[in-house]
């Protein structure tokens, strides 16, 4: 098949014709998947070099399993975002001893010094605030808030109910909320 026509294809297929030997749905999983995980990995681990670990780890799991996936009984995204959450954790745990706050943000390319700055603020701020939350209430809005993950696939992945989903996003937002209330102006948002 087309390489092009594998970005129709759902990622559970994709799996499956990997599985199966097909190399280039095995590229078309990877390219679509890669960013997810390492998106995730890096916003929980706030390290870049640990994020692609993760990733690598995460995507090689998925690629052992692909010979046995059976279709229908998990979402391929919920599976993977288990095993990053997993990866992440034990990572963290293992990490305890050194502050978050020593590890340094990766240094963002974008033109412009007074932009810079003012996103290097906001992204810290939003950093900090969340590394503030409890370890579920952050995870369940990096999922949902940055990653953009339904609360379904979130219920799968955390094995919650939805409405414990609803419920730690909620709280999660109003404790950023309340952390972040003060500093509007030092952030550059002024009082709109």
């Amino acid at each position: 098949m087309p390489f092009d026509a594998l970005n129709e294809v759902s990622d559970e297929a994709l799996l499956v014709a990997f599985g199966n030997g097909d190399r280039e749905a095995a590229r078309a999983l990877t390219l679509r998947l890669t960013p997810k995980v390492m998106g995730f990995s890096a916003r929980m681990l706030r390290d870049v070099a640990e994020a692609e670990d993760v990733t690598q780890e995460a995507m090689l799991r998925l690629w052992r399993v692909a010979p046995k996936w059976r279709q229908g009984e998990a979402k391929v995204t919920t599976w993977l975002y288990r095993v990053v959450m997993n990866l992440c954790t034990d990572r963290l745990r293992r990490k305890r001893a050194v502050a978050l706050d020593a590890i340094e943000e990766p240094v963002d390319q974008t033109p412009g010094v007074e932009a810079k700055m003012t996103t290097d603020a906001r992204v810290q701020a939003l950093q900090e605030a969340l590394q503030d939350l409890p370890e579920r209430q952050r995870q369940a809005v990096i999922l949902r808030h940055i990653e953009g993950v339904s609360n379904p696939e979130i219920a799968a992945v955390m094995d919650i109910s939805t409405e414990a989903v609803e419920s730690l996003t909620a709280r999660g937002k109003r404790a950023l909320s309340t952390a972040l209330a003060g500093r509007r102006e030092e952030l550059g948002f002024g009082d709109d």
